[in-house]
């Protein structure tokens, strides 16, 4: 038998300290890449989207891929482009951890509408609400310590 699965994920992870170093001009660039990151894993990429301190990426998972593994490739393959193109000049790095959160498939086109809205949405809200929003709509139990 073969290996069926239908697992959306909205994964978010932010530069380290919230710096808002990802400038609106090169995000499409980050983004293009981060697809081709996730293609390579075959992942199926619905939407990334973010603003200038986080990141949203949309996607359903290859029942071969470890979601940790998934999001430390990401990470380290676009820190690297970025300090190899200079990307983002000011760019630190990303924050440690992550933040991921599962979907049933009939919330697919709001999800993507979500991700797709982020500029707006952010300006009523910051990070650190909207995972705090996330956090507790996915009944997951957190120490607010551990949002830097």
């Amino acid at each position: 038998m073969s290996t069926f699965t239908q697992i959306l994920y909205q994964i978010v992870f932010g530069t380290k300290y919230r710096q808002g170093t990802l400038a609106e001009g090169n995000r499409d660039e980050l983004y293009r890449y981060m697809a081709g990151v996730l293609k390579n894993k075959k992942c199926h990429v619905y939407r990334i989207n973010g603003v200038k301190d986080h990141v949203h990426i949309v996607t359903h998972l290859n029942p071969t891929v470890a979601l940790s593994d998934l999001v430390k490739d990401i990470k380290l393959s676009t820190t690297d482009l970025i300090r190899k193109t200079r990307l983002f000049p000011s760019f630190n790095g990303w924050q440690e951890g992550y933040g991921a959160f599962t979907y049933s498939i009939k919330e697919k086109d709001r999800l993507i509408e979500y991700v797709k809205n982020q500029q707006e949405h952010h300006r009523i809200k910051t990070f650190k609400e909207e995972l705090i929003g996330l956090l507790r709509e996915h009944g997951v139990e957190f120490g607010e310590q551990y949002l830097l």
